[in-house]
């Protein structure tokens, strides 16, 4: 064979494996127009450009297109035997790379599960301010007049939220109630798609329940000062879980061209993934919940300062985090 006709046989997966090298060596953002090679790919990519060299040598090709060959063939072997990173850096690598580009790829269920608790929230905050009695059909008198006195503006407490017990001993309490409540969202979707759509609106009705409820008795002040610190990660989380949740409630109920048992492995393993962020924004969010939000003599100024950039740095980092690479599938 030509060199001419090797070379044009094989110049494509050449100039894709290269692209793909750019872009791990030297963080290059740049696409391949056409195509792109998976991570999954590289392996037998790289064995085949070792092959296509070891022919180019024997049949006596130009010393360019040999090194072209051995250029990439020794920055492949660079990347497939150098030593996996520490795993602290994976972690971080995960949660500031993957965890993002896994978030777009299903922001059509992030989407409907947001909208599924959200309006709900919202609306049940505005409707007890018109009818404010509506609250004694969410909560008995008891649960009512616990909250209120929780949340007293006349009331003398060391603590925002709370009636008693230390900062260390309300984080375990906040991470047991708020990981089960992540936990239970994600499992509902094991019935299928009505289990995290009824878990994330009953959830929605609940909080904005007690939203609505201490705004209209003029117990607001307290309440949202208390709640602006931690709403971003706890509210988020459970949307991912009611999305995580709504995934797997899909693959039982449409699999598409899966078997089901496939759909749900699949799917679920999307899911793990999305459970394992929503485990750390619910301890990230116990955490400023037990030792921040119950500060009662900061000023409110700060405090809703803290929550809104909260809501802008969480927001800004599924957003953007992992630009510029591939996004999960």
């Amino acid at each position: 064979m030509r060199q001419s006709q090797f070379e044009a046989r094989h110049q494509g997966e050449w100039r894709l494996l290269d692209d793909w090298l750019d872009k791990r060596g030297a963080g290059s953002a740049r696409r391949t127009p056409a195509a792109e090679l998976d991570d999954d790919d590289f392996p037998a990519a790289y064995r085949r450009v070792c092959q296509q060299l070891a022919m180019a040598e024997q049949r006596g090709y130009s010393a360019s297109l040999l090194g072209r060959l051995q250029r990439l063939v020794q920055r492949g072997h660079t990347v497939l035997y150098r030593p996996p990173p520490p795993r602290w850096q994976r972690s971080l690598q995960f949660f500031a790379r993957d965890v993002p580009r896994l978030l777009r790829a299903q922001r059509h269920y992030l989407f409907v599960a947001a909208l599924l608790f959200f309006v709900p929230l919202f609306s049940a905050i505005v409707l007890l301010q018109w009818r404010p009695e509506l609250a004694h059909s969410l909560f008995d008198a008891e649960q009512l007049a616990q909250y209120e006195d929780m949340y007293d503006p006349a009331a003398e407490r060391h603590a925002l939220g709370r009636q008693s017990g230390s900062d260390l001993q309300m984080f375990g309490f906040y991470v047991m109630n708020n990981v089960s409540i992540g936990f239970r969202t994600f499992a509902s979707g094991l019935i299928g798609a009505l289990g995290p759509i009824f878990v994330l609106m009953l959830n929605g009705v609940l909080i904005g329940g007690v939203a609505g409820h201490l705004t209209a008795v003029g117990h607001g002040e307290p309440f949202w000062r208390f709640v602006s610190g931690h709403a971003a990660p706890e509210l988020l989380a459970i949307v991912v879980a009611g999305a995580a949740g709504l995934k797997l409630g899909m693959a039982l109920l449409a699999p598409g061209q899966r078997s089901r048992t496939r759909a749900l492995i699949e799917d679920g393993v999307i899911g793990a993934k999305l459970v394992l962020l929503v485990f750390v924004m619910l301890l990230f969010a116990a955490f400023v919940e037990a030792y921040w939000s119950s500060i009662g003599w900061m000023p409110s100024a700060i405090k809703f300062s803290v929550g809104g950039a909260l809501w802008v740095l969480i927001l800004l980092w599924w957003w953007r985090g992992g630009r510029g690479e591939i996004d999960a599938r």
